[in-house]
């Protein structure tokens, strides 16, 4: 992509959706602002080939950081990083520990990074009978203290955000006591975040199945937005592209969540099987929720929700597909931006249904809006082209040898 190129481009997409929906979409991209997850660069992943780990992972968290800190240069996105307490901040993966998190902050600002979204980690040895579920107190009371450690290091070290996602569940009816198991969710959730300093924002994530097969004890959004309002004002619900049923409409949960004014927090992903870990991709799907979102003035601002890429690489390259991702999520918002608001809600006036959804899909589907990302990129001092220059940087060459 040349200078003539993104300068045309940009003239003709001012002409067909309007320069200011233009500018408004080049600014948007060059502020949106993702969490990078530290354990998509590590060992873990590739279940489903055994051991395989591509070429050049990160062996160990100074690896991750260093690897996270080239994706920043590269995308200007990124400068947070997203931690599993279990994973990165542990000595034996059972209790969490506050120094070594320490340690991995200023690891981060050596970096120019940022400790971003902190993840108590409930789904590791001991774990196979649930976590706040448990029957064993001693497995509650064990993930209730990390969970309030979550709490201090988000606080004190990292960016104020906890995420919780939980694979309490079961296999099978009458594995366990469905309306207990849910009373002792909502009990552990309660117990934790009276200990939580008051400044951290708590995100309930929900997932419809998987690891448990018949139930998982926060299925759904309604769910998890109970449970966050059984918590206070700090608690809200974090959505997971992948979480859901195929075919669910997840922009109009989107919706429904911003009506509410519900603080939010939202993984970007892509599935097509049954869980969320393939990269991003710049699909219809992802247009109409990005679309939402910018409507709901929750991108930026005052009531920002928090984004945050959370995917776990089988067999492709791991950098390959946080690029990917990154690059995907900038096409969508940009996408989502340029439509124009004004003259749909003029034809939904006159009841015009299918040139109101022709219109949407101008911006969403048949615009090429990749000359607004180039120029996002060229105000931001970064490379147009991210994966093509990382694959001319020599970056892959010097990990896969360090």
């Amino acid at each position: 992509m040349d200078r003539k190129w993104i300068k045309r481009g940009i003239e003709n997409l001012k002409e067909e959706f309007g320069k200011e929906n233009v500018s408004k979409a080049i600014d948007i991209v060059k502020s949106f602002e993702v969490e990078i997850p530290s354990w998509a660069l590590g060992p873990f992943g590739g279940g489903r080939f055994g051991n395989y780990t591509p070429p050049g992972y990160a062996k160990n968290i100074e690896q991750k950081l260093d690897d996270i800190a080239f994706i920043h240069s590269l995308t200007g996105t990124g400068i947070y990083v997203a931690t599993h307490i279990l994973w990165d901040f542990s000595k034996d993966g059972m209790e969490g520990d506050y120094d070594i998190a320490v340690k991995v902050k200023k690891l981060c600002e050596e970096r120019g990074l940022k400790l971003g979204t902190v993840n108590p980690t409930y789904f590791l040895t001991g774990s196979e009978k649930g976590s706040f579920i448990s029957p064993s107190e001693s497995t509650r009371r064990r993930y209730i203290e990390q969970t309030i450690l979550g709490g201090k290091i988000a606080k004190e070290l990292g960016n104020s955000i906890l995420g919780l996602w939980f694979p309490d569940g079961s296999l099978y009816p009458g594995q366990i006591d469905l309306k207990a198991a849910y009373i002792r969710m909502k009990e552990a959730l309660i117990d934790s975040y009276k200990k939580i300093p008051e400044e951290v924002t708590t995100l309930i994530e929900y997932k419809v199945f998987e690891p448990g097969t018949y139930s998982t004890t926060i299925p759904d959004w309604g769910t998890s937005y109970l449970l966050a309002k059984s918590l206070g004002k700090n608690a809200g619900v974090l959505i997971d592209l992948g979480h859901h049923h195929h075919g669910t409409n997840i922009e109009q949960i989107v919706a429904t969540l911003i009506a509410e004014k519900m603080m939010c927090g939202f993984h970007f992903n892509t599935r097509y099987a049954a869980d969320d870990d393939h990269a991003v991709e710049p699909n219809q799907e992802m247009a109409r929720i990005f679309y939402e979102l910018v409507k709901g003035d929750v991108i930026t601002g005052k009531h920002k929700w928090a984004y945050m890429i959370d995917q776990a690489s089988g067999r492709e390259n791991r950098i390959h597909a946080l690029l990917h991702s990154i690059d995907s999520l900038q096409l969508s918002l940009a996408k989502a931006a340029i439509v124009n608001t004004e003259k749909i809600e003029k034809l939904r006036e006159n009841d015009e249904i299918i040139f109101a959804n022709r219109l949407f899909n101008d911006a969403t589907i048949n615009a090429d809006i990749r000359p607004i990302v180039a120029q996002a990129r060229i105000e931001k001092g970064v490379p147009v082209d991210p994966v093509k220059t990382y694959l001319e940087s020599g970056y892959q060459e010097k990990i896969e040898n360090r």
